[in-house]
């Protein structure tokens, strides 16, 4: 897609993807508008190379949708990060969610406002795709696959309010977007991993390393072995935000391994650490019974950077840097 000019809004500019999405645009050359919601220290933002003349920080709340609103304007494209990983464990489910979709939509009615929006990139999660197709006869899994609330619920009851919100704020986002003629796609990336750039490691990359801690809860929720770089999440965003054709729905997932296969690499890889293996923890969680494809995003022309080894390197490295490891 050719943009008028090269300025961009990141919304949730302080979490993990987002921010790493912020260095590479402004790596690219974009002006890059983000959005925060505390008043944390955002010095390790501020010290991007690029950042004193393109990066301007906005505090925007997703309760708040309006919020959003000076951080988009004069933008060319949006890319929609933020979400709610810690909502309020005294809402319902259904009131989570529904809090997501309204927020999302207000800010997509913003774009439309701004008259100069051309392209918004939504961020997903693929589990809005692995949890359908619960008839057909075949395991692979692509983006014409929806999943359904109640086998999400019976697979995977402790993370079921984020997969059904994500899931549903897609699925809105997308009718609306295609009800007001506005250009939107969307990105499923599968667990996201790697390197990071913030003050603390990501909850989610913490827990994705606990074997180098003596630990083995990740095993214990192996069903999700398809993994992708945060670099390679971040450039596909940006491709598609770029590319004339895309459209739709994106599946992101560079790496598929089993619990068995990560337990080996990792104790070979890392001799030094005493990394916890699967034998000492017992059963894997559910039986995997899917395999994720990436072929339309590959079919338009993008390709993955990072395997196995750059993802726990990048991971190994950058909890190194913050003292953790």
């Amino acid at each position: 897609m050719a943009l008028l000019s090269k300025k961009v809004c990141v919304t949730g500019g302080n979490g993990y993807l987002g921010s790493w999405l912020v260095m590479k645009l402004l790596n690219h050359g974009y002006s890059v508008n983000t959005t925060i919601r505390s008043d944390k220290d955002m010095s390790f933002l501020k010290n991007i190379p690029g950042a004193s003349e393109r990066l301007n920080i906005f505090k925007a709340d997703l309760n708040q949708p309006d919020s959003f609103q000076p951080a988009i304007q004069g933008c060319n494209g949006v890319f929609l990060v933020a979400h709610p990983m810690e909502p309020d464990a005294s809402q319902s489910q259904e009131t989570i969610t529904e809090n997501s979709i309204n927020s999302t939509l207000a800010i997509l009615q913003a774009c439309i406002d701004s008259k100069m929006v051309k392209r918004v990139v939504y961020t997903s999660s693929v589990a809005s795709v692995m949890f359908g197709n619960k008839n057909s006869s075949s395991n692979v899994v692509d983006e014409s696959s929806w999943s359904d609330i109640d086998l999400i619920c019976a697979s995977m009851p402790s993370m079921a309010t984020y997969m059904i919100t994500k899931t549903l704020t897609e699925k809105a986002a997308l009718e609306f977007a295609g009800k007001h003629g506005l250009e939107l796609v969307t990105v499923l990336p599968s667990s996201i991993h790697g390197s990071f750039i913030g003050p603390e490691g990501p909850k989610f990359v913490y827990f994705l390393m606990t074997m180098f801690f003596g630990k083995a809860d990740a095993y214990n929720y192996m069903s999700f072995t398809e993994l992708v770089h945060v670099d390679d999440v971040a450039s596909a965003h940006i491709f598609l935000l770029e590319h004339p054709e895309a459209e739709g729905r994106y599946i992101c997932s560079a790496v598929e391994t089993t619990p068995e296969k990560l337990s080996e690499f990792l104790s070979s890889r890392y001799p030094e650490y005493q990394i916890s293996t699967l034998d000492s923890s017992g059963e894997s969680g559910r039986a995997k019974s899917y395999k994720l494809s990436s072929k339309k995003l590959l079919d338009l022309g993008f390709s993955y950077k990072h395997g196995l080894e750059e993802i726990y390197d990048g991971a190994l490295e950058s909890f190194k840097r913050v003292g953790v490891l």
